[in-house]
């Protein structure tokens, strides 16, 4: 399974769609709605003890993530050393230079928070951000980094321009790319009539860039856009899916106080508690959306989309039927799209295997 170890709940980004909207939702009533518990201050996690429980899976996929795990380096360091696994990572790379490349060799997948262009990145995450994890990128490309890097987006309520941003990232020479949209979690900024023209332009900007991805799948090349790459694989295997991000069947987060829950967002939240580091990771409690998605017919496609955003019910049933009303949008466009898929690898262009990936570790597919 994968763990995302969070190192760290500090940050050194003040993003406006994270740092900022989270002080606006302080007082959003998720309290009434579930039981929190605050861990105490702790430096660092249990190594035996996490060591140990990693050990009972053979399978173990370890990923850095907070905060900013950059932030604890040293920390990083340390669970490289002494616990064996394969280990990924997800950051806003602006510490990136600071971890050696015999480490970084060892992350074979790195995730960097980068939303498009420099005009978008720096305006989302402050002035001259894009210039440092460029920077960074580079500097570790030259020094022999051999892992994937993945840009991971976050597209805006009020910059749905998806194609552009995706499309310069591409063209920088990101060929892995997720994005994720930035609706439903949070109660304060649900606008129906600024959602619903959010919608109409995402949407449109959708159909767009899987015209591009299929051009390109045509050449022979098919870019890892990951919302469209896990849909079609699914789809050309005809395969049903659970939650697609992996949360609270496949993949889980651990706190630094030994702390097992359904995924980072759901840290501090006893609902979704799945154990600790007794707990052997076979008997981890599983999470699910059935109760609430089962009834769709993109169910077996889509997995829920997110399980926090299902439980906690944050936005009006009509914000939340916009969400699902995208993502069948997207399904129903992907499908459109097979017979070209189905011939580009029938003339030998391209193979099934071509959309395969790796699950769960941190593209959460659908958007």
């Amino acid at each position: 399974m994968h763990y995302h170890i969070i190192l760290t709940d500090e940050c050194d980004s003040r993003c406006r769609y994270c740092y900022e909207k989270s002080f606006k939702e302080f007082d959003n009533g998720l309290d009434k709605k579930f039981k929190f518990c605050f861990p105490k201050e702790i430096e660092e996690p249990n190594l035996k003890k996490l060591k140990e429980f990693i050990l009972e899976d053979s399978e173990a996929v370890i990923i850095f993530y907070g905060g900013e795990p950059l932030l604890k380096i040293d920390l990083i360091k340390k669970i490289i050393d002494e616990i064996p696994a394969k280990f990924r990572m997800q950051t806003n790379a602006k510490l990136l230079h600071l971890l050696t490349i015999n480490y970084l060799n060892k992350i074979d997948k790195i995730l960097v928070s980068i939303d498009g262009t420099q005009e978008r990145t720096n305006f989302n995450r402050g002035k001259g951000t894009f210039e440092k994890v460029m920077k960074n990128l580079d500097k570790i490309k030259k020094e022999g980094y051999n892992g994937e890097i993945i840009a991971r987006m976050t597209i805006d309520q009020d910059f749905p321009d998806l194609l552009e941003q995706v499309k310069f990232l591409y063209n920088e020479g990101f060929n892995s790319i997720h994005w994720q949209i930035d609706v439903g979690f949070y109660k304060f900024d649900f606008n129906e009539e600024k959602i619903k023209k959010f919608f109409k332009i995402y949407n449109e900007n959708i159909k767009q860039l899987i015209g591009f991805w299929i051009g390109e799948v045509e050449k022979g090349k098919v870019p890892k856009f990951y919302p469209f790459l896990g849909i079609t694989e699914s789809l050309l295997k005809n395969e049903k899916t659970k939650l697609r991000c992996g949360a609270g069947h496949s993949g889980y987060a651990i706190t630094l106080d030994g702390k097992i829950v359904a995924c980072p967002i759901m840290n501090y939240i006893e609902d979704f508690k799945a154990g600790n580091l007794e707990t052997l990771p076979k008997n981890l409690k599983k999470f699910s959306c059935d109760e609430e998605c089962s009834h769709c017919d993109y169910y077996n496609l889509c997995g829920g989309r997110c399980l926090y955003w299902r439980k906690a019910k944050l936005w009006p049933k009509e914000g939340d039927e916009m969400i699902c009303n995208s993502i069948k949008f997207l399904i129903d466009e992907l499908r459109s799209q097979l017979p070209k898929i189905e011939k580009t690898i029938q003339n030998k262009k391209i193979s099934l295997g071509d959309f395969e990936y790796e699950k769960y570790f941190g593209p959460e597919i659908i958007p």
